[in-house]
């Protein structure tokens, strides 16, 4: 589940002095504004490693950073650049729990594997936390996330959902937020409560998964860019890569390209389905037009099921995202994510926005991850189905105790009651359309 936090006024971070972010040369504001420029070389050779990975998002070098100090070699594979994917395009909220919310999570896989699945997401803060400690990762790391809730009936469910939490969890960081300190908290009337989580965040994605990048790389993790995986075989007991330029031959493959994967492995393809958001980012709006708006440096995200979610920048840009349905061509002034960014701050109509870009999360039916094992040295972990920066942490120690021989916290994940997808996504694509109507239509009742 998710949640916001206080904002001091006046707060303000310089951005990095080589980084004029006014020359919009770059659609994704994250891009624009990313703190390291390293690159890594394309993999054009046969390599032999203890593990290949594939993907170079949170998971996959998440796991590499945790099996290499594991004593394992490791090469990462990356189709395109690091944190190109889902990790660098996000929105960046920590939030505590699952998508479902924990009254919703214990119902659909029973009180002891809620339990189980609420204490990975705890443990998911603390490594998060810790890496960007211990590696010194800029992100622009700040407490606190909010729900925000536009109905009565929202507002009963996330009373309902913090009484569970705090009796089945013991969890004591939500705060209630009432009427009074919502309409001090955000301008605007969209919203008539909420609540607060203070271990909740939000930091740049980007810029966090170079810095897991440069951490895993400097503890000997080979990081191939622009190499994609086309398939892989098994030949002795060994898992061969195969990409355009060269092999990786390795014990054992981790697969972390999510809703990117694509055809490597087919049969995950029915676990899960790709979901289109998009994400704009304004102009500055100067600190005092931008504390008028949130008077808190926590993120927000709505409870529709098509949810929003945003958020301010250090340099005063407000960050607005959502799933995005559109047909046809969008401009940065005219998209869907601008409509709805007027519904909640009507105020920012003579607003330009600097920023549009999209990318695909995964989503598996039940909104809960899917992890496990394909065979004996194949693992795989996706569909965090919007909670993607914490569970990730925690799924890639998960993954790298799993590949050591500890499998008791992935068997968790494979008593999760997964449903299948239609495997074509001409089929895919009208259900998860059919699926948000849906959800629009339950959001207007």
């Amino acid at each position: 589940m998710r949640i916001v936090c206080n904002l001091a006024r006046g707060t303000k971070r310089k951005l990095p002095f080589w980084k004029d972010v006014s020359v919009k040369s770059e659609q994704n504001y994250y891009e624009a504004t990313r703190n390291n420029s390293k690159r890594f070389s394309k993999l054009h050779e046969d390599v032999r490693t203890d593990i290949c990975v594939i993907g170079a998002g949170f998971t996959g070098l998440g796991t590499a950073l945790e099996l290499a100090a594991r004593g394992y070699s490791v090469v990462v594979l990356e189709a395109s650049l690091v944190g190109s994917g889902a990790s660098g395009k996000s929105g960046g909220q920590v939030a505590s729990g699952y998508s479902p919310g924990m009254m919703a999570t214990s119902e659909i896989v029973g009180r002891d594997d809620a339990k189980r699945l609420w204490e990975f997401s705890e443990d998911a803060k603390r490594i998060l936390n810790n890496r960007i400690a211990d590696h010194e990762i800029d992100c622009d790391y700040l407490q606190g996330e909010l729900y925000a809730a536009p109905k009565k009936s929202h507002i009963n469910w996330l009373k309902d959902e913090q009484a569970f939490v705090e009796k089945e969890y013991g969890y004591e960081q939500y705060r209630w937020i009432d009427l009074d300190q919502m309409r001090d908290m955000l301008a605007g009337e969209r919203y008539i409560g909420g609540l607060l989580d203070m271990e909740g965040g939000h930091l740049h994605p980007l810029n966090y998964t170079l810095g897991l990048a440069n951490a895993a790389a400097n503890v000997g993790v080979q990081i191939f860019e622009n190499s994609a995986a086309i398939s892989y075989v098994l030949r002795s007991g060994r898992v061969e890569v195969i990409c355009d330029k060269g092999r990786v031959s390795a014990d054992s493959l981790v697969l972390a390209g999510n809703a990117y994967l694509q055809g490597v492995e087919p049969s995950l393809q029915r676990r899960m389905v790709p979901v289109k958001s998009s994400i704009i980012t304004t102009e500055p709006l100067g600190t005092e037009r931008a504390a008028s708006l949130m008077k808190t440096t926590a993120c927000v995200a709505d409870t529709y099921e098509d949810l929003d979610y945003f958020k301010m920048t250090p340099d005063t840009r407000l960050v607005y995202g959502g799933q995005d349905f559109s047909f046809g061509k969008v401009s940065r002034q005219k998209n869907p994510v601008r409509t709805n960014m007027l519904k909640t701050f009507p105020m920012l109509k003579d607003v330009t926005i600097d920023y549009l870009w999209s990318g695909n999360l995964s989503v598996t039916r039940h909104r809960l991850p899917d992890a496990g094992r394909i065979g004996s040295n194949v693992y795989y972990a996706h569909g965090y189905s919007g909670q993607g920066v914490p569970l990730s942490a925690v799924l890639s120690k998960i993954l790298a105790e799993a590949i050591s021989g500890e499998m008791e916290r992935l068997d968790v994940f494979g008593r999760l009651p997964h449903k299948s997808v239609p495997k074509s996504r001409f089929v895919q694509l009208p259900l998860v359309y059919s699926m948000m109507l849906w959800s629009k239509l339950k959001d207007l009742l």
